[in-house]
């Protein structure tokens, strides 16, 4: 079944490129054509839901067979999918539906290329609400088919007490006895700077706590002090060439903003065969 999520985005995604209809579209005959998409280069596919979700919207009928399925590797010059439908309408959906694949295939791409760079220590790569308005819910989907996980999807299904929370509450104490009140039952975490907040942390029964750009040494410490009695979180500054040393310090969680927020889509293409007059209407 297709989300209204899903719904909501392609609808809004279409109102913006198409509006009040396709000029351009009727230059070319009304039959009916075949289409391949193809990717130009390597990545981890993402988004087919969106991607037929648009053509269905379209309303007319379009038959799309799939190669590869989400979270599989894809390398340059593979077909991805062939489609078969009205010509006007493979050239009217073609962007809209090629702008959320390759935008989330980028997205789990990136999350793939994190996951790997810590397979070798049980740290679980994590993103943060740092993500394209409006594809929130997309976008965790794709760091779930990269091998990453998700964070708190919104402010409302979490608690993360961050600087400026524990200085209204007046000490980290303080902010995770009033948050133990309000969010029982909901993922609690709290964000510490130094490793004198860490032990308050821990004291106050936090089950959760974010090392806010701390060094490898002070990671490290911070791993030996909690002994399992918290979970730890490392974030702050990590890249793809910091990671795997981050990770190797025994946290549990690595937090990474650029798994969502500076995406680069997969370049990918989509190539029309002749139009087929005499099934006009077929």
């Amino acid at each position: 079944m297709i989300s209204p999520a899903i719904k909501n985005s392609v609808r809004a995604a279409l109102e913006e490129d198409v509006g009040s209809g396709d000029l351009t579209a009727l230059l070319v005959p009304e039959g009916r054509a075949s289409a391949v998409l193809i990717t130009r280069e390597d990545g981890v596919l993402c988004g087919q839901a969106w991607f037929d979700e648009t053509f269905h919207q379209l309303g007319k009928h379009v038959d799309i067979q799939w190669q590869v399925a989400d979270a599989e590797r894809v390398h340059a010059g593979d077909t991805l999918c062939t489609l078969t439908g009205p010509a006007r309408v493979l050239l009217t959906g073609e962007r809209t539906a090629i702008n959320f694949l390759q935008t989330l295939s980028g997205t789990a791409t990136v999350a793939r290329q994190y996951a790997d760079s810590v397979a070798h220590t049980k740290a679980q790569v994590l993103d943060t609400r740092k993500t394209l308005p409006g594809l929130r819910a997309a976008q965790k989907y794709a760091v779930r088919c990269g091998g990453c996980g998700n964070h708190r999807l919104g402010l409302y299904d979490g608690v993360l007490i961050k600087e400026n929370h524990i200085v209204a509450a007046g000490s980290v104490t303080a902010a995770l006895r009033h948050a133990h009140i309000i969010a029982a039952g909901k993922m609690i975490e709290i964000e510490v700077e130094t490793l004198a907040q860490l032990k308050e942390a821990i004291v106050a029964k936090a089950p959760r706590v974010l090392l806010d750009n701390f060094s490898l040494a002070e990671l490290r410490e911070a791993v030996q002090y909690a002994d399992g009695r918290v979970l730890l979180e490392a974030s702050g500054g990590i890249t793809l060439d910091n990671i795997a040393a981050q990770a190797e310090t025994g946290v549990d969680f690595l937090s990474v903003g650029d798994l969502t927020k500076s995406i680069r889509a997969l370049d990918m293409s989509m190539r029309l065969g002749p139009v087929s007059e005499h099934q006009a209407h077929t």
